[in-house]
């Protein structure tokens, strides 16, 4: 059964700043060849803006130095944010080869020099970042293992989940000590401004 692709939301504009068109040519072309190609399934198209986009977009000031999307599979959050934020750069971690293509195929189209991708697993990235962030990419207590090697001590995790994050905290605290990661809080963000708001998880990690 044929989907209609949400109308850009009237927050977009403010969200994307200047930016709006190159946010808008990626949503399009998401639509265009998200399902095609696997990045989204079918039911996402009516909520595109919505549930994807501005719900990424909405983070992008918490963002600064050099950060790791860990899973970035379509672009989410790591090609919004960059799109939002080019003076930050931004190294999307993505093993699956054909995502790593349509990430690659992105940057080009959008001019994005802020961007690098890295075909790998988190696992095995091996390298250090200021921040690192994830959506939708498994629970706190498999995916804090994954994330907080990648951070720089003091650095931190900033890391978009669903409305079970109170309940992913406190299943993960074992993990959390293990890997040294302190201060954990939840943000809201976008209340008032988006229909949905989005849950941030943030913490810092320690050496």
């Amino acid at each position: 059964m044929p989907t209609t692709p949400e109308a850009e939301p009237t927050a977009a504009a403010s969200l994307f700043g200047p930016r709006i068109d190159l946010a808008r040519q990626f949503t399009a072309a998401l639509i265009a060849e998200g399902e095609l190609r696997g990045l989204i399934g079918p039911l996402e198209l009516p909520r595109i803006w919505t549930r994807h986009i501005l719900n990424s977009a909405i983070a992008a000031p918490l963002f600064h130095g050099s950060v790791a999307d860990v899973g970035s599979g379509a672009g989410l959050p790591g090609l919004v944010l960059a799109i939002s934020r080019p003076d930050v750069q931004w190294t999307l971690i993505e093993p699956m080869d054909r995502r790593v293509t349509w990430l690659n195929e992105q940057i080009e189209s959008l001019g994005l020099d802020n961007v690098t991708v890295m075909r790998a697993r988190g696992e095995d990235v091996g390298l250090e970042f200021d921040v690192v962030t994830a959506r939708a990419v498994s629970a706190l207590r498999t995916l804090i293992p994954i994330t907080a090697p990648l951070v720089k001590d003091g650095g931190e995790l900033i890391l978009l989940k669903g409305q079970n994050v109170d309940g992913e905290i406190a299943a993960a605290q074992k993990v959390l000590k293990k890997h040294k990661v302190t201060d954990a809080a939840v943000e809201i963000l976008g209340e008032g401004i988006l229909s949905e708001s989005t849950r941030v998880f943030r913490a810092r990690v320690r050496a």
